[in-house]
């Protein structure tokens, strides 16, 4: 992946044909990452948290590219890793140990003991089982293991249904038909130490209600285990807070004020209990754009295309569940437009931006900006077509 610095410039500026010809002069495609609109971003994510005295936690699975992560973690803000592989790289830039929570429903061995011996803040744990293995694997090494346990609160986040995580009929966390085992089982195991709960119902939440009616469901799931003496000290509410794809200019910044004043008015807790958050879409989505070139254009009598060099091998969202992104032309200054489906050139037919988007008249070589692409989106490239990885580019 090769990596080259530019001058820094609002999304906005992008337009200005200096920058235009400095991005005309680089490989595309490329992620562009706006590193003052990511750092503007955790400014206002970590000043209303500490209003409360919450905890923040990034989920790498958002986006780990190495400057990203090294902007993150400047600002104090823990780790939250769903593979060991993300556990490694959140040790490797210089996350606190302390500060990293590894979860997941299908942690293989070698992740947990590798987690175990960088001795992390906790494992959330899924189900009973898992809780068995770690319990063995720290037992070899003389280990005691905090966890906190994953459980499905049968939420209904009003999202995208591959992205809700928090309904019996998904495969994530500990149902509430399973607590009395639980409790049964936490007291046989000697080599673990539950410290908390942990909750996620899912991602791109833009009804803020819907954290309004997880806590409340989180009140009365700590006050069932507390009333059998499990001594819940972390209460981990997860993330999921959506970005605006629509209006990435109006709504650069999500609306950490409301989110986190929820909480602060609905979650019932303790001054000796700590609020824990794993945000990850919210923190750096905004920052991240997707620089392509039109390759070709085909002219239909019902549809026009504009092909790019950019593909689903880039970002993968649009053709895994229909995810919408603003599609821009920075380089046509024509007042003319015409509708367009935004195609890559991967050979699947599902490699779609976007359909009928209405764009200044295009033409090949123009640039294309596809925006709110920094979290999920070089995260998920890949080589299929044996293409090549894609490039970033950052702003100072």
């Amino acid at each position: 992946m090769i990596s080259e610095d530019v001058s820094p410039m609002t999304l906005s500026q992008m337009f200005n044909r200096e920058q235009i010809e400095k991005f005309n002069t680089l490989n595309t495609p490329f992620y562009y990452y706006d590193i003052s609109l990511l750092s503007n971003t955790l400014t206002a994510c970590t000043t209303e948290a500490n209003k409360y005295g919450f905890h923040v936690h990034y989920a790498l699975k958002a986006n780990f590219d190495q400057k990203v992560l090294e902007t993150i973690r400047s600002f104090g803000i823990g780790a939250d890793c769903v593979s060991g592989g993300e556990v490694r790289r959140a040790v490797e830039v210089g996350f606190e140990n302390k500060k990293i929570v590894f979860a997941g429903v299908g942690k293989s061995d070698a992740e947990i003991n590798f987690a175990l011996d960088h001795e992390i803040l906790c494992f959330n744990v899924e189900s009973i089982q898992e809780l068995e293995v770690i319990n063995k694997l720290a037992g070899l090494k003389g280990k005691k293991a905090s966890v906190a346990l994953r459980i499905n609160p049968n939420v209904n986040a009003y999202t995208h249904k591959y992205i809700t995580t928090g309904l019996e009929e998904n495969k994530f966390g500990i149902n509430q038909w399973e607590f009395e085992k639980v409790l049964v089982a936490l007291k046989s195991l000697q080599n673990v130490n539950c410290i908390g709960l942990h909750f996620h119902i899912g991602s791109q939440i833009t009804d803020l209600n819907v954290f309004k009616s997880l806590c409340i469901k989180v009140n009365e799931i700590v006050n069932w285990f507390q009333e059998r003496h499990l001594t819940i000290k972390v209460i981990n509410v997860g993330g999921g807070l959506g970005v605006d794809y629509y209006n990435p200019d109006t709504n650069k910044v999500a609306d950490f004020e409301t989110y986190f004043k929820i909480f602060d008015l609905f979650l019932e807790r303790t001054a000796q209990q700590e609020v824990h958050f794993e945000l990850g879409r919210a923190l750096v989505a905004q920052s991240g754009t997707l620089i392509s070139r039109v390759l070709y254009v085909k002219h239909g009598q019902v549809t026009n295309f504009a092909i790019l060099d950019a593909g689903m091998t880039e970002l993968m969202r649009p053709a895994l569940y229909q995810a919408y992104h603003k599609i821009e032309n920075i380089s046509s200054q024509d007042q003319n437009s015409a509708r367009y489906d935004v195609v890559g050139p991967i050979c699947e037919s599902t490699d779609c931006f976007g359909k009928a988007v209405e764009l200044p008249e295009t033409k090949r070589g123009d640039l294309i900006a596809i925006r709110t692409a920094g979290a999920y989106g070089e995260v998920m490239a890949s080589n299929y077509n044996l293409r090549d990885r894609v490039n970033v580019v950052y702003s100072k």
